[in-house]
């Protein structure tokens, strides 16, 4: 059984109890910190962006078609559907020439409240560009339009189908994460994640490990250590981009800059990339909480880069409100974090 690492107060009492797994590894293999079972194959879902965009550069798409800092992080991004990012993922489309049709992600509403109200009162749609992972899926067509010129076909009937995963551009995917986590995604579990990809299960301490490459580049394709290096800067010049207003990735990134890279996954999953300290982390909260991810991803970058840094604390120990803005409890790491 998975050790408990968020208790949830309700004033001084523990209401509820979040068990999961960590695992912090560095770029040779080696475990720097395993709480519960590392090993078990788990969906990490959104939290692995930044490798499936490692093929978006490292096949020179993102140089040929002029992509931005911006547009970069984009492609890393779980993002809240706010207009900047609409108007971003659009514009990566433009330079391909094509328009929101050629998305396959499925069409979702913004997450942030007041843009989906704005929206609704001005009788709006939501369309493809405002789905977390329009950004994602805009790198994928990028990839697909320079496999298309690069075979001398047309654009748009090329990248058609991009998300199967026997498409050119899941393959580079794939093999993009299977070198990164040193597991042949091919032999791993499989299902089909919320925007339609392939998603493969796969152990905490691989996940772990493929962060630590692509925080330092070490033991990955020169081509990928490459690509990591620059999406990782590309976030930390844009890291609004990567999620929206008031989200964890966006504000803990704001602070640290490219001495943290990190990424939440849907299901209570976290990935980040210290490369000043060479180690990778992967963890997943049991009961698939998002906000006890969150705790526990704070909690664990605190101990790492040995900071009472206020964002982190803030959700390491996020304080729980009601409705009338009373404090009623707060969030805090278990003992079973100590070790970190």
């Amino acid at each position: 059984m998975n050790p408990v690492l968020i208790e949830v107060l309700r004033g001084g009492t523990v209401e509820s109890r979040h068990a999961g797994a960590l695992a912090i590894v560095d770029a040779s293999g080696a475990v720097h910190t395993a709480l519960g079972d590392i090993e078990r194959p788990i969906f990490p879902r959104s939290a692995v962006k930044l490798l499936q965009a490692l093929p978006l550069v490292a096949s020179g798409a993102a140089g040929a078609f002029g992509l931005t800092d911006e547009e970069l992080a984009l492609a890393c991004a779980s993002h809240s559907g706010e207009p900047i990012h609409v108007e971003t993922a659009a514009g990566v489309l433009a330079k391909l020439g094509l328009d929101a049709g050629a998305l396959e992600c499925g069409t979702q509403w913004p997450s942030r409240e007041p843009v989906l109200r704005a929206m609704a009162a001005r009788g709006e749609v939501a369309t493809p560009l405002h789905n977390n992972c329009s950004g994602k899926h805009g790198g994928f067509v990028c990839l697909a339009c320079l496999m298309a010129r690069n075979a001398g076909a047309e654009p748009a009937e090329f990248a058609r189908g991009y998300v199967a995963a026997d498409h050119p551009v899941m393959r580079e995917v794939s093999a993009a994460l299977s070198a990164a986590t040193g597991v042949d995604v091919e032999q791993a579990p499989r299902g089909i994640d919320g925007c339609s990809i392939p998603t493969f299960a796969l152990p905490l301490r691989a996940l772990a490990l493929a962060f630590a490459r692509a925080g330092t580049g070490q033991c990955l394709p020169a081509g990928h250590a490459r690509a990591a290096r620059r999406l990782r800067e590309a976030v930390a010049a844009a890291p609004f981009m990567v999620g929206g207003t008031d989200r964890f990735d966006t504000r803990v990134m704001q602070a640290f800059g490219e001495r943290l890279f990190c990424k939440i996954g849907a299901e209570g999953v976290y990935c980040a990339a210290l490369p000043e300290l060479g180690l990778g982390v992967a963890l997943k909260i049991d009961d698939g909480a998002a906000r006890a991810a969150e705790a526990a991803m704070a909690a664990v970058a605190q101990a790492l880069l040995k900071t009472e840094d206020d964002v982190l604390r803030g959700y390491s120990h996020l304080v729980l409100r009601n409705w009338r803005g009373t404090e009623v409890g707060a969030l805090r790491p278990a003992a079973g974090l100590d070790s970190v």
